[in-house]
């Protein structure tokens, strides 16, 4: 097939050495134009099909990445108001007697008697930690640190007056084990999104925060026991 060349010049098919003129124009000639040089049963590619394979890797397949959904945040919430909550309860409770509770001068004589010096100031600051903590939990401010609090009161109470109780006993310490490991929990997980700390330091470090926390509870805990008990 030729094409009638346009220009002033002159007609005549266009000639090309690359692809052979099937029309026998001449020896040698090419049409530039041709269809058939074109077809898929002579085009050719640059890579052989039979080793396509060979010049590509596959990808490896990419995981998506871990974030926080709703799910985790409410959860975190509902630890926080209950776990914050009853510790609020238990400070108050000591401090001005009001829910049902003892009063600081009942509570102080419960700690003497539970072989703790200086109970007074012991209880005071036993009340004062737990419903600080508690209403820190609960708004989900300075979280770590209020963790920290609660683990230490616990620990302090098994450790000073549970421990020759039992654990399974009807005055056990399994309850307190369990708030301790609650409380511990926090100060790795931190409080999720649904909190005052949302976006703070300690929030975007959990596990550097949570361990200082904990050293922090520890000490607390083993300075009560040691100097006080």
């Amino acid at each position: 097939m030729s094409i009638h060349d346009e220009r002033p010049s002159g007609g005549g098919a266009h000639r090309d050495d690359r692809v052979r003129d099937t029309e026998g124009s001449g020896p040698g000639t090419y049409n530039y134009y041709d269809d058939a040089a074109y077809s898929d049963g002579t085009a050719t590619s640059v890579v052989d099909r039979r080793y396509e394979d060979d010049y590509y890797e596959p990808l490896p397949p990419q995981r998506k990445q871990f974030g926080w959904n709703a799910g985790a945040d409410f959860g975190l919430l509902v630890i926080r108001l209950v776990l914050g909550g009853i510790f609020a309860a238990h400070g108050a409770q000591k401090l001005f007697g009001v829910l049902g509770g003892s009063g600081p001068e009942a509570f102080a004589q419960s700690l003497a008697k539970s072989g703790f010096q200086q109970s007074q100031i012991l209880s005071l600051v036993t009340g004062g930690t737990e419903l600080g903590a508690g209403a820190l939990l609960v708004l989900g401010l300075f979280t770590p640190l209020a963790a920290a609090g609660i683990a230490g009161v616990m620990a302090s109470a098994v450790i000073g007056t549970r421990l020759g109780d039992g654990f399974f006993s009807p005055d056990g310490y399994e309850y307190n084990v369990v708030l301790a490991a609650l409380a511990v929990g926090l100060m790795f997980i931190g409080p999720g999104r649904a909190a005052l700390d949302n976006g703070r330091s300690w929030f975007r470090h959990p596990v550097v925060s949570g361990l200082i926390c904990l050293l922090i509870a520890a000490g607390s805990s083993a300075g009560v026991l040691f100097f006080l008990h």
